[in-house]
């Protein structure tokens, strides 16, 4: 699920699409194993074999399905959602040909789609999103950041459902290749806090893998869980590929698109989609804040 902006009125959801396989073997045997067998390596891959097979699931180009690779197991773990059938797995390994081997393909229920104070509803002219971070220039301009594909093809922004408190125009949007967009606040009076809900964002910072982070959104509120993968490329569907994803275990659902994900103090990303809810949980997918902030110069505080 690209944690899609909720549309209030046309349901403008123009782009979707996200886990488990595990095999175990137990073996006994009356006779010894060849020492030959005991003692063959397992197969590793190199960079460049793992960005081949990399290359080779985008060029099969599956909606729903999205991958990075795995440092520790030396593998390029495949997310498939609900919606990829066997036969389009089937299609991606064959993609991969002689680099087949060091795809490890896991399912996830759902299926993907964009999700749409920071997690503070706000509201285009037909869908709603999430505030990510208020944020603020040299010349202390005020702007706030959210996701890409909610800016994307938005104007003016607003603070309430009936569109009557005006937050600003939308100022830079990136989208599909980045998922991140700026809106300029033109509205003196509103509050412009450097919160998410009770918490002080006081820098920004890269994810690890293994960081616990937490999320808020208008739909969901806040919930939290672990960086389970970086640099992640996700396939929304229609065209819509985003590369370079923060990859999590942090539910998340339509409307908290754009909504912020930090560690303690520090920024961490903006909600871009992924799949499940938060009454199963999920997978979500989330646009390195550190990237936006570097491309607007503007900085968290």
């Amino acid at each position: 699920m690209r944690i899609k902006r909720t549309t209030p009125t046309h349901g403008v959801a123009r782009r979707t699409r996200l886990l488990a396989v595990t095999t175990g073997l137990v073996a006994a045997a009356a006779l010894a194993v060849p020492t030959a067998a005991a003692d063959e390596a397992p197969v590793t891959f190199s960079a460049s074999q793992l960005s081949a097979a990399s290359d080779a699931v985008l060029t099969a180009d599956v909606p729903g399905t999205a991958w990075h690779v795995d440092k520790a197991t030396n593998t390029l773990v495949v997310t498939a959602d609900s919606t990829v059938s066997k036969a389009e797995i089937a299609q991606i390994k064959r993609e991969a040909g002689a680099n087949a081997g060091a795809l490890r393909v896991e399912r996830t229920p759902g299926k993907f789609s964009k999700l749409i104070s920071g997690g503070d509803a706000i509201y285009a002219t037909s869908w709603r999103c999430s505030l990510g971070f208020n944020v603020r220039n040299s010349a202390g301009t005020s702007y706030f950041l959210t996701a890409g594909h909610c800016t994307d093809g938005a104007g003016t922004w607003y603070a309430n459902s009936a569109r009557t408190t005006v937050l600003g125009p939308t100022a830079g949007s990136s989208f599909p290749g980045n998922d991140y967009g700026i809106v300029r606040y033109s509205n003196t009076s509103i509050a412009k806090p450097g919160t998410v809900g009770s918490v002080d964002i006081t820098s920004a910072a890269n994810a690890t893998v293994g960081m616990s982070v937490t999320r808020r959104g208008s739909t969901t509120g806040t919930h939290s869980g672990t960086v389970t993968g970086l640099n992640a490329t996700v396939n929304y569907g229609g065209g819509d590929i985003v590369y370079g994803m923060i990859r999590t275990n942090v539910c998340a659902e339509p409307g908290d698109s754009g909504g912020p994900l930090y560690s303690g103090s520090r920024a961490i990303g903006l909600t871009s989609g992924g799949s499940g809810n938060c009454s199963s949980g999920g997978t979500t997918f989330f646009q390195p804040v550190t990237e936006a902030l570097s491309a607007y110069g503007v900085s968290v505080y």
